[in-house]
């Protein structure tokens, strides 16, 4: 009995010991018969982890003072930059660096014209009131390399939204094609240059900070984009497409006695046209009805004509472009029509019936007259 009395109390003043070295940890002296080589693993150990943390502080803390001097840098007005996370900073930097090499040409190489303070952001101001939409600089990749700032009034976006992101992410998949066949340089374009006009359609909501939503409850913007192909050559070499973005439809306010309204079927044969066509073209409604565009048009513009078309059909929304139509006295007009599919008006029935589609245009007619004497073969169809 004396022994197990002996041998438990050897075991409590062990698990005393036990305690006690724990608590004091890396700081206490070497006591008794305790391992000394634990201890010291017990000190390297806590070392390494202090010094791993302070790495860690410090590594994050220099992190945090780099991208607050980007932001500093950027372009941007202080309550915006505010606003952006680290992936967004680093976005916009290297947008940034791509449209300063886009322009070092024109700074660097150009003669520096002086102006009053403000006349520039005064002259882009009216330019893009006048233009009724944004301008876009897109790479050859499909980056956004620029955009003015006026966009929010359009998409609902903001410059930081888009800028550095690329175009394929938001927009329509089944325009993806189209937009890249007009990213593509021939070595013809990359010489001279290229004209582009193309009709897309680009995500208007996106989700918080602008990351992308499911296609399926997006709200698609359809924008009519016309400009031209920039090939930049040398160390700083960007290719771009310089572009103007409009939105459709647009407002039309320009309506005048120079326009004229007409509805069509889905395969462009006119089912209504307004009165003022007899005024520019020389026709009577009723002689229009059942006759297509296409019957009506330049031969030399059915190409425009079919491109537009195939836009109304998929996009819902066009912009035909400036094309000539004939006049029924002799010669042509050009104009540009301005298209949207809608749902018909149809008489209450009994049973449910699929909305049948029409094409509702409105033509402006952009000169007068010309080569008056051509007579071309529209009256031959007109006067059966």
């Amino acid at each position: 009995m004396t022994h197990a009395t002996a041998d438990c109390a050897d075991t409590m003043r062990g698990d005393q010991e036990k305690r006690r070295i724990h608590l004091l940890g890396p700081w206490r002296c070497s006591l008794g018969d305790v391992d000394v080589a634990l201890d010291e693993n017990v000190i390297e150990s806590s070392l390494r982890r202090k010094l791993s943390r302070e790495a860690a502080r410090k590594r994050r803390r220099l992190e945090s003072d780099t991208f607050a001097d980007l932001c500093r840098l950027l372009p941007l007005q202080p309550s915006v930059t505010r606003t952006l996370d680290k992936p967004s900073v680093i976005r916009l930097t290297l947008s940034y660096l791509r449209t300063h090499a886009l322009f070092k040409d024109e700074t660097d190489g150009g003669q520096s014209h002086r102006r009053r303070p403000g006349a520039a952001e005064e002259d882009t101001s009216t330019f893009l009131s006048v233009l009724e939409g944004f301008l876009m600089v897109l790479s050859t990749e499909g980056d956004v390399i620029l955009l003015s700032d006026n966009v929010s009034h359009f998409m609902g976006l903001t410059q930081t939204d888009l800028m550095g992101r690329n175009i394929f992410e938001v927009t329509h998949p089944s325009d993806h094609e189209e937009i890249q066949s007009n990213l593509c340089l021939t070595a013809e374009e990359a010489w001279c240059g290229a004209d582009r006009d193309f009709i897309m359609r680009i995500k208007s909501a996106p989700t918080h900070r602008g990351r992308n939503s499911r296609s399926r409850s997006a709200a698609w913007k359809v924008l009519h984009c016309r400009g031209r192909a920039k090939v930049c050559v040398g160390p700083w070499a960007v290719s771009c497409l310089l572009l103007t973005c409009q939105p459709l439809p647009l407002s039309h306010t320009l309506l005048s006695t120079h326009t004229f309204t007409s509805q069509h079927s889905m395969d462009m044969r006119f089912t209504h046209c307004d009165h003022r066509v007899t005024l520019l073209l020389g026709y009577r409604p009723e002689e229009l009805l059942g006759r297509s565009i296409y019957q009506v048009c330049h031969v030399m513009d059915t190409e425009c004509l079919a491109k537009n078309h195939l836009n109304l059909c998929f996009k819902s929304l066009s912009v035909s472009g400036p094309y000539r139509i004939l006049v029924k006295g002799g010669g042509y007009v050009w104009a540009e029509t301005h298209g949207a599919v809608i749902p018909s008006v149809q008489r209450p029935r009994s049973r449910p019936a699929p909305p049948q589609l029409l094409v509702l245009c409105v033509t402006y007619v952009l000169s007068g007259v010309e080569e008056p004497s051509l007579h071309l073969q529209l009256q031959h169809h007109v006067s059966k």
